[in-house]
């Protein structure tokens, strides 16, 4: 099969593109932008404590009684119980919301998605976050966690002053209207699942320089990048200027962008970081590397997992099991996982699998599902339906080769099948009945297995187990963290992109013709290809969602209390919505304990629920927001719509419960330790839901146990909630596709709205089972907390 090089031509104007890089001065440097100097009024931020105040403070005088949950046990286990007094609580806190995944076009990737060729809108750089933060989402807290694969030391040193500015606007810092964290992303992809350990944000609780890494510290893999650009990849660039020649400044940029990292050069190994030349090129290989290299510097920080059921990049048959491992984790910084972002949900667990292991060990396709259809197996089909007049046992033969060409491909499995569309594809690759699942599904990855799986390497030894606490944020590529106060405007509040018409498109991804076999792709051949030619865009385009929000139970508005309540995982993830949500340990010995805690008790626990919806949203933005970025600044970050309450709170549909028993022999099955849900309370026709609910075969059954909350919102309408949007036939299959392209063939103006249950999750409470002696004792030297629980 011949296929037709993209942009092959776009070499030819190089030799041109050299001269115009000259005439033209050669673009001008990514810089950091400026911050706007206004705070927000202090009466907002005061509206916003007060508006939490005021709803606790009806519920404990008892002056309104929303929506007691009635409590249905989907399991015969346990006993659920109707609340009726909220009972006293100690200090409350504040439950405040914020973005800890944010990208500017200091990413490489956000930087070609701002490219005019991509329908971007140009540079969004720190200063946008910030912005965007303060006067258009309306957070509490955010950070930056650029990639550090493309973080030029340059460019962390501005990070890091644009932040510095960003605060100092906010005002009194023990009460300040916004607070900014520095971090970065180790975006570490392998083509096996052996070697692939996905991506970690990496974010720090200061702002001083030293108190910060010199250098952000990058996963392997850019050093081959960073060699093409000072080639091929500058030729290339130089040529862009000549292709779109009214569009040029921005593509001169580009030349600039990539020839700044063109020139660095990789530190050297084995010389203590602090004596590592400023400008150098630091890498981590491992997870366990990134930790010993963060140890050196000897800073606190947050390390977060994301994206871990993306199959987006990670290949089929990954499984966070083997991060369990002491060698891959460091429970004292890995703390937090991300359930949720704007790439979807990684929450569920499910049976299905990818790829499993062949007879010989080697990965092979496995036969589809009533739930499940793996894309290797969809691959044979499409092959199957070109065979025409071909011979029985030959059709059988390429479409079982075909099957084998996908799974040998990894992520690259769809380029084995020439002239295959989206629709050709149906939803192969899918979680059916997850809610708004990652793009190609990898259940290995999920938060269930992540806190059920247990580590086995050490003989004889209790099996180790990971502890976190669970968050959700945006991975927004924009500079605009906390994109899910309101579905709107798809490619500029989510990930969804592509090329501005046909000729783009066919000069930047691969295209082949039909043909009535597949294709093999060895590992070599697929790993020379530029990254976004490897993996499928246009069908991801149609899962990318508006994104998560991170919150916080805190003590205060200040940088320390939030990090405080980071780092005792008193938190949880919304899909966007700011529901609040409480849950805690009603009987701990040391009274009750939230979310995020550990404790070993032998006793029947007691636990309680409260959940309010979201406020609903009003038109436009508020008058404050309008007066300090202006008319034009307002329309290009904000899209002239703001995080803008109202007095109405949407309606709690449910609240389910979820039970995790922790895997204590290797041979027990993830899937038969999860009870999801465990129970549901149905709540009333009303904004807040609450209730309580006991366990007691935990003291009978005698083995450590975890329990979290999913909180689910009334149906509302949400940008991509339908996913590819199949269509089924009467044997309920999809039968065919619609799916909501991130280029120019589906219309800029159609957000590809669906019916969607908005929800957080809680973190979950971890039960050690104990002997009666020890019942009721911490298992940290943490203070317990109480959760702010009325």
């Amino acid at each position: 099969m011949k296929q037709r090089r993209p942009m092959g031509c776009l070499l030819l104007g190089a030799v041109l593109g050299s001269g115009l890089y000259w005439i033209y001065g050669g673009g001008r440097h990514e810089g950091p932008g400026t911050v706007t100097r206004a705070p927000v009024p202090p009466s907002e931020i005061t509206a916003r404590v007060q508006r939490q105040k005021e709803f606790l403070s009806d519920i404990e005088a008892g002056s309104e009684r929303p929506g007691e949950a009635e409590a249905t046990a989907n399991a015969g286990t346990g006993n659920a119980k109707e609340t009726g007094s909220p009972g006293e609580t100690a200090a409350v806190k504040q439950i405040l919301f914020g973005d800890l995944h944010v990208h500017t076009t200091f990413s490489a990737d956000a930087f070609m998605r701002s490219l005019p060729l991509m329908a971007g809108e140009g540079a969004h750089p720190p200063a946008d976050a910030c912005d965007f933060a303060r006067y258009c989402s309306s957070l509490d807290f955010f950070s930056l966690n650029d990639h550090a694969e493309a973080l030029t030391p340059s460019h962390w040193k501005e990070t890091k002053e644009s932040l510095r500015q960003c605060n100092a606007v906010a005002g009194d810092p023990k009460n300040p209207d916004l607070v900014a964290f520095a971090g970065w992303e180790w975006s570490q992809v392998g083509p096996t699942p052996e070697t692939h350990y996905g991506h970690k944000n990496v974010i720090f609780p200061d702002l001083d320089d030293d108190q910060l890494p010199t250098r952000p510290i990058a996963a392997p893999g850019m050093e081959k990048a960073l060699s093409q650009v000072r080639s091929v990849g500058l030729l290339r660039a130089l040529a862009l200027p000549i292709t779109d020649f009214s569009n040029r400044d921005r593509y001169l940029d580009l030349v600039v962008f990539s020839w700044e990292r063109s020139r660095l050069d990789l530190c050297p190994e084995g010389v203590d970081i602090r004596k590592l030349p400023d400008d150098c090129y630091e890498v981590a290989a491992t997870p366990r590397a990134l930790f010993e290299k963060l140890d050196q510097w000897g800073f606190d920080s947050i390390v977060i997992p994301h994206g871990t059921t993306w199959g987006f990049y990670s290949p089929p048959g990954t499984s966070y099991r083997k991060q369990i491992s002491p060698a891959l984790h460091d429970p004292a910084r890995q703390r937090l996982f991300e359930i949720y972002s704007g790439h979807g949900n990684s929450e569920e667990y499910r049976s299905f699998q990818a790829v499993v292991a062949g007879p010989d060990g080697a990965p092979v396709c496995p036969e589809p599902t009533a739930e499940f259809e793996p894309c290797c197996w969809r691959a044979g089909e499409i092959i199957r339906a070109r065979c025409g007049d071909a011979p029985t046992k030959e059709c059988h033969r390429r479409v079982a080769e075909a099957r084998q060409n996908y799974v040998d491909a990894g992520v690259a499995g769809h380029l084995t099948v020439p002239g295959a569309t989206v629709d050709d594809w149906k939803n192969c690759g899918q979680c059916q009945d997850c809610f708004n699942p990652a793009f190609n599904y990898r259940s290995g990855g999920s938060a269930q297995l992540a806190v059920a799986a247990g580590y086995f390497g050490d003989s004889g030894k209790k099996p180790a187990h990971a502890t976190f606490g669970f968050i959700a944020s945006s991975d927004n590529h924009t500079a605009r963290p906390g994109t899910g106060y309101k579905e709107m405007a798809r490619r500029k509040m989510t990930e969804a992109t592509g090329a501005i018409d046909e000729i783009w498109r066919r000069r930047l991804f691969l295209h082949s013709d039909v043909a009535p076999e597949s294709v093999r792709l060895v590992q070599e051949k697929v790993l020379s290809l530029p990254p976004f030619q490897i993996v499928d865009v246009e069908r991801q385009a149609s899962f990318f969602m508006t994104g998560g929000l991170v919150a916080v139970h805190s003590e205060g508005r200040h940088r320390e209390a939030i990090w405080k309540a980071l780092k005792r995982r008193e938190v949880y993830g919304t899909s966007g919505e700011r529901i609040l949500l409480w849950f805690d340990l009603v009987n701990g010995a040391d009274g009750p304990r939230p979310m995020g805690s550990e404790v070993e008790m032998s006793d029947t626990p007691l636990f309680r629920i409260r959940a309010a919806g979201a406020l609903e949203q009003k038109k436009g933005c508020p008058d404050w927001s309008r007066n300090a970025l202006g008319p034009a600044r307002l329309q290009r970050l904000c899209l002239d719509e703001c995080y803008n309450p109202g007095d109405q709170r949407h309606k709690m549909d449910r609240i389910d419960v979820i039970r995790i028993r922790r895997q204590l022999r290797e041979d027990e099955s993830i899937e038969s330790l999860i009870d999801d849900p465990w129970k549901s309370f149905q709540c009333t026709d009303t904004g807040f839901c609450q209730g309580e609910f006991d366990d007691p075969e935990f003291a009978k059954g005698g083995r450590d146990t975890l329990y979290y909350i999913r909180a689910v919102q009334e149906p509302t309408l949400a940008v991509n909630a339908g996913g590819l949007r199949c269509v089924e036939d009467e044997q309920g299959r999809c039968s065919e596709v619609r799916p909501c392209y991130g280029d120019y063939r589906t219309d800029d103006k159609d957000d590809c709205l669906g019916e969607n249950q908005e929800r957080a999750w809680s973190s979950p409470i971890y039960l050690a089972f104990a002997e009666p002696a020890k019942s009721g004792a911490s298992s940290e030297l943490e203070a317990p907390g109480t959760g702010g629980v009325p």
